[in-house]
């Protein structure tokens, strides 16, 4: 269980609209997971995102169809990203996701169940997936 608050930073008044949506979804994430489902997806502009690409297409598959709590093989991904044959390009898409969080790509994990690994360390993918498994837990009660 985390202990930690959630606190907005000094001048929040002064952030952007793409800001502010980016740190309400985060601290939804945090630590009101219930509210996710009704915030609007921030505004993304990194090229990875704007380019028309089946790396593009994994990214906003997985942001739309993976929700929180829940976990799909890479395999399960393609096939959702529409080619079933392209399970190693899902993991490629995962290694250049510039939105970790915000597009799940923790959520991602191998078809035998085991965590595979993760940009920012595999001991923070289990984490988040243990983060949203007990509030997945708690919104259940």
């Amino acid at each position: 269980e985390s202990t930690a608050t959630c606190e907005v930073c000094e001048g929040a008044e002064e952030m952007t609209e793409p800001l502010k949506q980016c740190t309400a979804w985060l601290r939804a994430y945090f630590c009101e997971p219930e509210r996710m489902g009704s915030l609007p997806i921030p505004a993304f502009h990194h090229p990875v995102l704007q380019q028309d690409s089946f790396t593009r297409q994994v990214l906003w598959t997985l942001l739309r169809d993976v929700k929180f709590g829940e976990a799909v093989s890479y395999k399960q991904l393609a096939d959702l990203a529409g080619n079933s044959r392209a399970a190693r390009a899902v993991g490629g898409a995962m290694r250049i996701n510039p939105i970790p969080i915000i597009i799940p790509c923790h959520r991602v994990i191998r078809s035998s169940g085991q965590t595979g690994n993760y940009g920012g360390g595999n001991l923070m993918k289990e984490w988040l997936l243990s983060h949203e498994k007990l509030q997945k837990e708690k919104l259940a009660y």
